[in-house]
């Protein structure tokens, strides 16, 4: 055996026992120096050979005996502490893995809480703060060039990602904020920039490294969800060291290439958060979607269809990478059709929620802004025929927004893809979402080119100039005798007509027959809009002449069709027929709800037909209906011009009299609400079961199992509030038990989001308004039905406004159960 080489043993040997058995403060000092030659640095350095030994064999053995003599006694042995930091040194001067492999064992095994764990954590925070995690991973690039240990890599890999969560278990209340993840993983990123920097100055100065180990550790960071503390210091630096500099940009695509694949799509998630735009985002990537079927997956796919939590920041970043390179605009080409048949599939509309399908709209338009005409020809058949069936499905909707977004999109991607063809133009209210939706597909002229800024930036820099002034400043010279100085009648004060009424030459109908025959026979436009105008006030003052033709004026009323442009149409009607139904509830409800499943009714009057109903069972059910005085809007003929003005004068009598009045004491001035018997009680029955007894028979104009889903939801809703409105009433068990029946023939019919609502919204109803103990004692199955059925729709809907209802209706459900059935008393 070399007697180099044995030497070095032998002198650790005698050093551990030294510290196992002596107490003289002085010689173990002296022992310590004496192995400190070891580790270099000193006067009296040993040799390489011996050096390299002690730290290959010894080292990590001598750090575990130094922690087991961590005593509070044993520091105190030499005074001012000069034992403990030479003591420290070993640990914060020696190779830095074996250290911190050292200091995280003794971490984990150590009692806690113990002199000896607290001093080994402040001993682990320096070891944080003087940068020796750099020299960890820094050593572990070098050695992969040389001679890889895969279990040593590995172990490393765990403690170094995992270390917050071994020491806040380790240290629990005690721990430093050293160890917290939002100050620590920071200080890895830190640390990662300096092992960067060491390997792109040893590749400068011709050494070989890797940055294996390094994209591991990003990799597990970014998988244990820490992208935002570790990239939110990465991203800033690599973005400015990669501007100028190729090897900088090739280091940045190895880093990325060399994380795993099972931490590929953490990584590249938040590389797109952090990035500030898409050139960024290409110098840090390169072509990795071109070599990476995991990272193009991610891209392409994972990215723009199964999540939509990003914002349009991000989806421009991310279109933009694919569009800046050549090799990577053909994948920009697939991914627009790709969003274009998703965004045509008619299962999509139904089953994905609104914020989804605005996202996938918003890609959509991205990519057009990104691809020239030339790319668009090839497949410009296909990408109208996605957009037609969209635009179809989404018209087709119940939900207001759905059909505007595609109203919105269906402009703007038809003008880019079809430009030579007529445009196609929707009548819809302009809003920040359609002027950004615009924005989005409007191709963005390149940085420093003013001539590709397009004629509309001249022109408006061509109105800019005040338009008085012409060549060089000279004021434009009126003429005289100008319209702006002849005409001007600025000095005229505006007459006040806000008072007038218009005059009518014909007269108003005074009875309810004469507004029948006006209706239907008339051909003077004047006298039938004042007999649509009269016909609501004439209905409530005589009820009694109401009720002979009440079915007949139900008939023209419903039939009604707009002959002249009379403002307020549809309210008139409207009021008229509500008016209609309070007056002779049975018989008028029961001919709307026969007309209702009837043929040769279009959906508008279909869906008439139920907001009726559902406003006069309100009125009906109001309490104090009959004590509440005619309105004057609605008295017809008989109301003056006069009525609206002549209480003036009181009204300011009676302020005065008011003040000026002196009250000793006043009692409460809110009156009690007045009572009275809900009339809706008697007339439930005609309004609900018709109602709900033909939905299940499909006539040949009206489906509404098929495509007529829109009024299916409405009747849903409709149902529902009369179930509400039924509260208290002897029909209110039976219609219950109908409605249940009903929304469970259903629960799993329909695919439109609007029906779903109304069906949730009548569960809620019958458990609002059928009393507990009936529900229970009448209805047990249909409530274990529809319990189990709100608990999936309250996990598994994708729309949000449904899972809401279904955890409203499940607590009420709880509600219920809770009053009947009581916790038992300890």
């Amino acid at each position: 055996m070399d007697p180099g080489l044995s030497s070095v043993r032998l002198t650790v040997l005698e050093a551990v026992h030294t510290l196992s058995s002596s107490e003289d403060g002085g010689y173990i000092f002296s022992t310590l120096q004496s192995l400190k030659r070891y580790l270099g640095g000193t006067e009296n350095p040993a040799l390489p050979e011996e050096q390299e030994e002690f730290v290959r064999l010894h080292f990590s053995a001598f750090l575990r005996c130094l922690v087991g003599k961590l005593s509070l006694g044993w520091l105190e042995l030499l005074p001012n502490g000069q034992l403990e930091e030479l003591w420290a040194s070993f640990f914060l001067e020696g190779p830095a893995d074996q250290a911190f492999l050292v200091l995280m064992e003794a971490l984990e095994g150590a009692a806690s809480p113990s002199f000896r764990l607290m001093k080994i954590a402040r001993l682990l925070a320096q070891f944080l703060s003087k940068g020796r995690m750099a020299a960890v991973l820094e050593g572990q690039c070098r050695q992969q060039t040389e001679l890889t240990f895969p279990l040593l890599q590995e172990t490393l890999l765990i403690k170094v990602v995992g270390l917050p969560d071994r020491l806040g278990n380790c240290l629990q209340h005690e721990n430093l904020a050293e160890f917290f993840p939002q100050n620590y993983f920071p200080l890895l990123g830190e640390e990662t920039m300096r092992v960067l920097q060491a390997v792109v100055d040893s590749l400068r100065g011709g050494l070989d490294c890797s940055v294996s180990f390094v994209s591991q550790v990003l990799g597990k960071a970014c998988v244990y969800g820490r992208q935002k503390e570790i990239l939110g210091v990465l991203v800033p630096r690599l973005t400015a060291l990669t501007q100028g500099s190729c090897l900088w940009q090739r280091v940045c695509w190895r880093l990325v290439e060399y994380v795993p694949d099972r931490a590929l799509e953490a990584v590249l998630t938040g590389l797109v958060e952090a990035a500030p735009g898409p050139e960024v985002l290409s110098r840090l990537l390169g072509n990795l979607v071109m070599k990476s079927k995991k990272a193009q997956f991610v891209m392409t796919q994972k990215l723009l269809f199964l999540q939509y939590r990003y914002t349009t920041p991000v989806l421009q970043s991310l279109l933009g990478y694919l569009a800046m390179d050549s090799q990577r605009r053909p994948l920009l080409v697939k991914v627009l059709k790709e969003l274009l048949e998703m965004w045509g599939s008619s299962s999509a509309v139904r089953h994905t929620p609104l914020p989804q399908q605005l996202y996938v709209s918003k890609a959509a338009l991205i990519c057009l802004m990104h691809l020239r005409d030339t790319e668009l020809q090839d497949s410009r058949d296909e990408l109208l025929a996605s957009l037609m069936a969209g635009m179809r499905c989404r018209l087709d909707s119940s939900l207001p927004a759905v059909r505007r977004l595609g109203m919105i999109v269906a402009e703007v991607v038809s003008a880019r893809i079809h430009p030579e063809g007529p445009p196609l133009k929707f009548q819809y209210e302009e809003d920040e979402l359609s002027c950004e939706m615009r924005a989005l597909a409007t191709p963005q002229p390149a940085a420093g080119s003013p001539l590709e800024a397009g004629p509309s930036v001249a022109a408006a820099a061509a109105e800019t100039p005040d338009k008085q002034t012409l060549d060089g400043g000279v004021p434009q010279v009126r003429p005289e005798g100008s319209d702006s100085e002849l005409d001007s009648d600025d000095e005229f004060v505006p007459y006040d007509m806000s008072g007038d009424q218009e005059l009518k030459s014909s007269k108003v109908p005074k009875y309810v027959r004469d507004c029948i025959e006006a209706l239907t026979t008339s051909e003077d436009w004047e006298y039938w809009e004042a007999a649509l105008r009269a016909l609501e006030g004439l209905v409530v003052r005589s009820p009694a002449a109401t009720r002979e033709v009440s079915v007949e004026l139900a008939k023209v009323l419903l039939h009604l069709e707009e002959k002249t442009s009379v403002v307020g149409f549809e309210g008139l009607r409207q009021r008229a027929l509500v008016a209609l139904i309070v007056t002779d509830p049975a018989r008028v409800a029961e001919y709307l709800t026969s007309q209702f499943y009837t043929v040769n009714y279009s959906l508008r009057q279909r869906m008439d037909i139920l907001d009726v109903l559902t406003l006069a069972a309100q009125e009906l059910s109001r309490p104090g209906r009959l004590r509440k005085a005619p309105q004057c809007g609605s008295l017809g003929p008989t109301c003056q011009p006069s009525c609206a003005v002549a209480p003036t004068w009181r009204v300011v009598v009676d302020e005065r009299v008011r003040r000026k009045t002196r009250r000793l004491s006043k009692g409460s001035s809110r009156q009690a609400p007045a009572g009275g018997p809900n009339e809706f009680n008697s007339v439930a029955g005609y309004f609900f079961f018709p109602l709900i007894q033909g939905f299940d028979r499909p006539v040949v104009t009206f489906d509404l199992l098929g495509e007529d889903q829109l009024v299916l939801g409405r009747l849903a809703h409709t149902l529902g509030v009369l179930m509400y409105l039924a509260v208290n009433t002897t029909v209110a068990v039976p219609m219950g038990k109908a409605l249940l029946e009903f929304v469970w023939a259903l629960r799993l019919h329909s695919d439109a989001s609007y029906v779903r609502r109304g069906l949730l919204f009548a569960v809620s109803s019958v458990l609002l308004s059928v009393p507990a103990e009936r529900l229970l004692a009448d209805l047990p199955d249909e409530l274990l039905e529809a319990r189990s059925w709100l608990a999936d729709e309250a996990e598994k809907d994708p729309d949000e406004d449904c899972r809401m209802l279904a955890v409203k209706a499940l607590l009420l459900l709880e509600k219920v159960k809770d009053k009947l059935l009581p916790l038992p008393s300890p």
